[in-house]
């Protein structure tokens, strides 16, 4: 009999992400008063940084170097270079000429296009009910910016092709963080912050950009330790244990967040069609909480770190002297095992399917 996959900690963490991530947005609108919208991200990401670099300092007791190898390097740099640093100055670049509704649905983009890669070039599995899930969830989020487009026709030429240009990079930047999901979150997300808010600051300051006042940019730091940082990190969880293509499905949610959190906290009126999009998000996260997906299939040996219990794809011993603490994070080897159980494509069910 075969058991339904549904509530993991890898959901959680993927809805966490969306809801801190759709909350920073009206939150960072309103900062966006008087500030330059480049200077304005790099604040974000560097309070995402800064914040998990501290958090992670007195977490570990001192600074800890992860065992990256050489190729996660280059997946790692690939997803700072494009993800936080190339994606949001296309995103400036095409809201200079772009109308807000039309940048609105453009952003859309990002989940179909990392659901399209992941099944596409990474051969990522997916199943009925995961592709229509996708579909509903990204047909809310066009419902839910839909309204604002008939206040405007305009902007939809450079403008356009510059936010289309910043979803290909942040769904890269997703595919290509699954590539490193199994290392510690904290650390990749705290980098990816630190290079990103340098960057984006400096280029800002290079522009002739001011700094707001000190509680302005406390506040702007804060909004992106949370909805920057802590959002990355739980992004990353759901990225080890979901595959690419749901978390990012989970994730494209936050539009929905962002607007339910206006409406309780800044007083903005909505009509029915919010509540039509209310109903197909959640259907669409039904959909994936119902997916049952189980077969015969066969781990090949593999060599990683991360934390991990001692469950049916953990048995193997220990060089070193072992407390019997669980969780616990060391290098380990897994041995060839053929099995059938209910799993997700997560870092250990990356296999190929008939």
């Amino acid at each position: 009999m075969k058991t339904r996959v549904s509530w993991s900690p890898s959901v959680y963490a993927a809805l966490g992400a969306a809801a801190l991530f759709g909350a920073s947005t009206p939150f960072a609108k309103v900062l966006l008063k008087g500030t330059s919208p480049v200077l304005l991200a790099g604040l974000l990401y560097l309070g995402s940084g800064i914040g998990l670099g501290l958090i992670r300092l007195l977490r570990d007791r001192g600074w800890r170097m992860p065992s990256l190898s050489r190729s996660e390097w280059g997946w790692l740099a690939l997803a700072i270079g494009l993800g936080g640093v190339s994606g949001p100055l296309l995103l400036m670049w095409g809201l200079a000429t772009t109308s807000a509704a039309a940048a609105s649905l453009l952003l859309n983009l990002e989940a179909v296009l990392t659901a399209v890669i992941a099944w596409v070039v990474f051969r990522e599995n997916t199943d009925r009910n995961v592709v229509l899930g996708m579909i509903v969830i990204v047909v809310g989020a066009v419902l839910l910016a839909w309204p604002d487009t008939q206040q405007s026709t305009s902007g939809w030429s450079r403008g356009s092709l510059f936010i289309a240009g910043a979803c290909l990079c942040w769904a890269l930047d997703n595919n290509f963080t699954r590539k490193v999901s199994a290392s510690d979150a904290l650390f990749l997300a705290g980098l990816k912050g630190m290079v990103a808010g340098v960057v984006n600051t400096g280029i800002a300051l290079a522009l002739g950009a001011a700094l707001p006042g000190t509680v302005a940019v406390g506040e702007a730091m804060t909004v992106g330790l949370l909805g920057y940082g802590v959002s990355l990190v739980l992004f990353v969880l759901a990225l080890r244990g979901l595959g690419t293509a749901r978390t990012g499905a989970y994730f494209s949610t936050a539009p929905f967040i962002g607007a339910a959190i206006a409406i309780l906290f800044f007083g903005e009126q909505v009509g029915g069609v919010f509540w039509v999009v209310f109903v197909l998000m959640a259907g669409g996260v039904w959909l994936h909480l119902a997916e049952r997906h189980e077969h015969m299939h066969t781990h090949e040996a593999i060599t990683h770190t991360h934390r991990h219990v001692h469950d049916a794809h953990h048995q193997h011993t220990h060089d070193f002297p072992w407390d019997g603490r669980e969780p616990h994070t060391h290098e380990h080897t897994h041995a060839p095992i053929t099995h059938s159980h209910p799993h997700y494509p997560d870092i250990h069910h990356r296999h190929r399917h008939p």
